[in-house]
């Protein structure tokens, strides 16, 4: 069994209001995030997205700032993180996001027209995050060349009706307080 799919299976459920939450090292960092796990995830990354032609990698703070950095140094494309901070530096560009708990305001530095980007994350649960990026990404002009998501929760999401599309490596959902695999493929 891979360790992906081990981790997950083994992965403690809370409850946020009425959304069931998987506590998982890649999405929480925690419990601690072994490195066999996240050299399996990078590769699998590295095999599933197109990164030929890109020249940075985005991804949102702050669990998908350790795949992405592990991805940067496995493929020499520098990375940057969409942060939950206001610089005000020239360019910055701000984005809104609402997810299953949460909503808050994020910033864009360092991409500009024309970037080649491979977007990263963690988890694609309600979209809400990703949906927020991947617009503001288009706003700014950059050109998406892939987006992928260690991890699909099942069920709709943002993303449904929108022309963006998510590669994951492994699909899931929560019933009655457990991970159950829906897709080990990551494709729906």
């Amino acid at each position: 069994m891979d360790k992906l799919r081990q981790s997950l299976l083994e992965s403690p459920i809370i409850e946020k209001g009425e959304y069931e939450y998987f506590v998982h090292p890649i999405s929480d960092g925690v419990p601690m995030l072994r490195p066999g796990l996240l050299r399996e995830i990078v590769i699998r990354i590295i095999r599933k997205a197109e990164i030929a032609d890109v020249n940075k990698i985005v991804t949102p703070a702050a669990m998908g700032i350790h795949i992405s950095t592990a991805v940067s140094l496995m493929t020499d494309i520098p990375i940057v993180v969409i942060r939950k901070r206001r610089y005000g530096l020239d360019g910055e560009v701000s984005l809104s996001k609402q997810t299953g708990y949460s909503e808050s305001e994020m910033y864009i530095n360092d991409v500009s027209a024309g970037d080649r980007v491979l977007v990263l994350d963690d988890v694609l649960s309600t979209g809400g995050t990703m949906r927020a990026v991947l617009d503001a990404l288009e706003q700014i002009g950059a050109d998406i060349v892939d987006t992928v998501a260690v991890i699909k929760k099942a069920g709709p999401n943002e993303l449904d009706e929108s022309s963006h599309s998510v590669k994951t490596l492994i699909n899931v959902t929560v019933e009655d307080g457990e991970v159950i695999i829906v897709d080990e493929t990551g494709d729906d």
